[in-house]
């Protein structure tokens, strides 16, 4: 029988879509199977565990529904997600206690730790508490804790990491400097010489975090441009300020901070 030309060009049209929604599929799989593939482990302190998010599940830890990393592994469903992360984490709590997560197959790790090593919590309490002198005194001895105590425990942990995990992507997040010192002279609370003494504190912290994420190779993120016109004395602060009543919520993310501040950040560097 012989076939119409009509009937031949109908046949060859319907076998190319036919093929490019096949195609299509194929690459859409492949897609859901490249995210599925990512197995997240969320390690540090309270700047992960999501102290100061609210809407906390696990007790002592702090551990928020509302932290960055749980946000980002619900957007992305990852084919796993252990959260590690406890309010409090030092490097040496990260290496005793929350390792254990890790493994040959991790392929993204996330964290934030060094403000408990250098005693951030009391700290910020001598500040809010104590006078303008003892506070520049006690960022004084938590500066230098940093530059001289801090890098050899940060080396031993991003080391500890990478042996544990040798293919993932290591994704090392620093801390916000806290005030607005534009808006200072107009902010109630502590004096402008206290917040710049706590935000030189951060700036330095911060540079010590980020050499030793570069030594190891890991990937540093500076969540500092996220939180612009978001910090403390700023009308919509992203940090929380002074709590009387709950000194522990006090310099930390609120729920916002998590979600526009350090889940982009975090993002940015994830995918």
């Amino acid at each position: 029988m012989r076939v119409s030309p009509r009937l031949r060009l109908s046949v060859l049209t319907f076998s190319a879509l036919l093929g490019a929604a096949s195609f299509a599929a194929l690459a859409g799989g492949g897609a859901a199977d490249a995210q599925s593939s990512v197995h997240y482990v969320a390690l540090g302190d309270s700047y992960s565990s999501g102290l100061g998010a609210g809407n906390y599940s696990d007790g002592s830890c702090d551990q928020s529904s509302n932290a960055y990393p749980v946000l980002w592994a619900d957007a992305n469903g990852p084919a796993s997600f252990a959260n590690e992360t406890c309010s409090g984490a030092t490097t040496s709590s990260v290496i005793s206690s929350q390792l254990g997560a890790l493994s040959g197959s991790t392929t993204l790790v996330s964290i934030t730790v060094g403000g408990n090593d250098v005693g951030f919590a009391s700290v910020m309490e001598t500040c809010v508490l104590f006078s303008t002198s003892t506070c520049v005194s006690a960022v004084d001895t938590a500066e230098w804790e940093a530059e001289n105590t801090l890098p050899g425990e940060l080396d031993s942990m991003l080391s500890d990491i990478r042996a544990d995990a040798p293919d993932a992507k290591i994704v090392v997040l620093d801390y916000p400097q806290f005030y607005d010192l534009a808006k200072s002279s107009s902010c109630i609370g502590l004096s402008t010489t206290d917040r710049t003494s706590l935000n030189q504190g951060a700036a330095i912290l911060d540079g010590v975090i980020q050499t030793a994420a570069d030594t190891y190779g890991d990937t540093f993120v500076d969540v500092n441009p996220y939180f612009a016109g978001h910090q403390i004395c700023d009308d919509d602060s992203w940090l929380n300020s002074v709590d009387w009543f709950n000194l522990g919520d006090s310099y930390h993310p609120t729920a916002s901070g998590q979600a526009y501040a350090y889940l982009p950040a975090f993002t940015s560097a994830a995918g």
